[in-house]
């Protein structure tokens, strides 16, 4: 089963519409900043493919889904 998570979107480091690209992308974020903890890649579950890059700490609990400024997201890598 996909972990379901909850961001806010404009936290995002990054917003990709190829997979690929969005993992490579944090690879070398995480090379760069490896003091920031785990980088996260997650799809958001509406519309084309579409994959964001969050830092793991920045990850909202399940209790702020009332929240407008929240997101649904499926966690694809971590890293």
């Amino acid at each position: 089963m996909d972990e379901v998570v909850f961001f806010n979107p404009g936290n995002s480091i990054g917003n990709f519409h190829d997979y690929n690209e969005a993992v490579q992308t944090a690879q070398i974020y995480r090379a760069r900043h490896a003091q920031s903890g785990h980088v996260l890649v997650v799809k958001s579950p509406q519309g084309e493919p579409s994959f964001d890059i969050f830092l793991a700490d920045q990850k909202l609990g399940n209790q702020i889904t009332e929240n407008e400024s929240s997101k649904r997201y499926t966690v694809s890598k971590e890293l």
